[in-house]
């Protein structure tokens, strides 16, 4: 009984872990664009042209982070 418990959450564990960054196909992203008024972030790949926040116009800043799963 107990095994079969410990086996159920193990499996609802890894169901809602997000994949590694190794297990992530690269995409080319280096770096992400940052509003600091709005808490908006756009990584490198999604933006054509200026990096300027959807929600305000100004223009976001440059932020790259090394050694996380993320380029933020």
């Amino acid at each position: 009984m107990i095994l079969s418990v410990m086996g159920l959450i193990d499996s609802v564990t890894a169901a809602f872990e997000s994949p590694s960054p190794s297990d992530r196909p690269d995409d080319g992203s280096k770096r992400a664009y940052w509003c600091d008024d709005c808490n908006n972030r756009i990584r490198d790949v999604d933006i054509n042209g200026e990096p300027v926040c959807p929600d305000c116009g100004d223009e976001m800043r440059f932020e790259r982070s090394t050694g996380r799963d993320c380029a933020c």
